[in-house]
């Protein structure tokens, strides 16, 4: 063991939360070019394209105001909600954090984020002018506890030069889709692979292989729990039919297991179709090169509900009074002026004035991502959701790289699952 080892953990978080701890991340510090009255610490996990418009977003907040100054942090995503549960529970971190709706839950009951009913009064923010469905994500006995950003969720993305090659392009530029069952949508993919084999018909999100599955598994009318959340409900014949399509698209080589970066497949011309996120669309709209289209994922399983998330804006408990009221004010900025810059990457806006304007709604493909968001399904609202959905992306992983059987394998999970809700 070596001498680090030894040293106490709570030490090792304390150390980890200096302010010198920035080094450690991929973050950038933004500083002020004159005394401002108060200044406030933002951490986010947005890279890439995301983080390019995050950046416009503060920089013309700094600009538009002089009594409060944002300073970002930007964190690697993958320890994002490490280091932020770490400071929530120390009392020393951001003033205001970027957290997903399904985050919120363990964050509320600890009692570590502040409610935000009457700052939001304060401030003249009226929770009333977001998404019902967002606002429901975020409220907590009546009582609001972020700012929702956005809905995210994914389309269906496609190479109009390739499907053109294939011959499977309509006239109107959208793709020759046959009958939405499984089987038709496989035939489809068989005549990409057929008349394009250089390419891979459909690049499938096996990083994040969960999302994939809850798309389809949502279309089929499953759940993840049952009606009281008190036990999984993943152990079913709508679950295995999801899992079997997916395991003889790879089978059949329609999509390659062995893809790590199917974002980067789909960008650089190597795959015909893609379900990728809205948040990706400002990225791949914006290579000129790239001659795609974009569509709702078709009800390949019988409905158009599909997964979906959303960012949201909280505010430690451990905030000062002072700061509470200028982190509040940068979260309302955020929502109604900046909400215009962030649907431009692709998100759909929460804040209603923003998707309704003519601005956003003259974006590319913007009114089918309207469409496509209100078949969105959230999920659960359980403050036990992050360890259920870590096991989810375990074991989905497991079942797709190794071939189990989906009834093996989604009997295991289910037992995981259930262990999870009990302790």
């Amino acid at each position: 063991m070596t001498g680090i080892s030894r040293i106490p953990a709570i030490l090792l978080m304390f150390l980890f939360l200096l302010p010198g701890c920035s080094d450690f991340s991929s973050g950038e510090r933004n500083e002020p070019p004159n005394p401002v009255p108060v200044e406030i610490s933002f951490w986010n996990p947005f890279g890439g394209g995301e983080g390019e418009f995050v950046e416009q977003i503060i920089k013309n907040y700094n600009s538009t105001q002089n009594h409060v100054f944002v300073k970002q942090l930007r964190l690697e995503s993958n320890d994002y909600y490490a280091r932020l549960r770490i400071a929530l529970s120390l009392g020393k971190g951001p003033d205001v954090a970027v957290a997903h709706s399904d985050r919120l839950s363990p964050f509320v009951k600890a009692k570590q984020i502040l409610q935000l009913n009457a700052l939001a009064e304060q401030a003249g923010f009226d929770f009333n002018e977001i998404g019902e469905l967002n606002t429901q994500s975020v409220s907590y006995n009546g009582q609001y506890f972020a700012v929702p950003l956005d809905t995210h969720f994914h389309m269906l993305y496609y190479n109009k030069d390739i499907l053109s090659k294939a011959g499977l392009l309509n006239p109107d530029g959208t793709p020759k889709l046959e009958e939405a069952t499984p089987d038709g949508f496989i035939r489809f993919l068989r005549q990409i692979r057929s008349r394009v084999p250089e390419v891979q018909p459909l690049a499938i999100n096996t990083p994040y292989f969960q999302e994939s599955f809850l798309d389809l598994y949502y279309e089929a009318g499953g759940e993840l729990l049952s009606p009281d959340m008190k036990k999984a409900a993943v152990y079913n014949d709508k679950a295995v039919q999801v899992i079997k399509f997916y395991q003889q698209l790879f089978a059949e080589g329609l999509s390659d297991l062995k893809d790590k970066t199917p974002w980067d497949s789909f960008y650089n011309g190597q795959a015909g179709m893609w379900f990728g996120g809205v948040w990706e669309a400002g990225h791949h709209l914006a290579n000129k090169s790239l001659n795609i289209g974009i569509m709702p994922i078709p009800p390949i399983f019988g409905s158009s509900v599909h997964w979906g998330s959303s960012h949201t804006l909280i505010i430690p408990a451990y905030v000062s009074e002072q700061k509470q009221e200028s982190a509040m004010d940068f979260m309302k900025y955020f929502s109604e002026v900046g909400g215009t810059i962030w649907g431009q990457a692709g998100h759909i806006p929460a804040n209603l004035s923003v998707v309704q304007s003519a601005d956003y709604q003259e974006l590319p493909y913007r009114k089918l991502f309207i469409l496509s968001r209100n078949n969105v399904k959230f999920a659960p609202k359980t403050d036990k959701y992050s360890a259920l959905y870590t096991a989810i992306s375990e074991d989905l992983q497991n079942m797709m790289q190794n071939q189990i059987q989906p009834e093996e394998g989604l009997k295991a999970l289910n037992r995981r699952l259930d262990q999870i809700l009990e302790n």
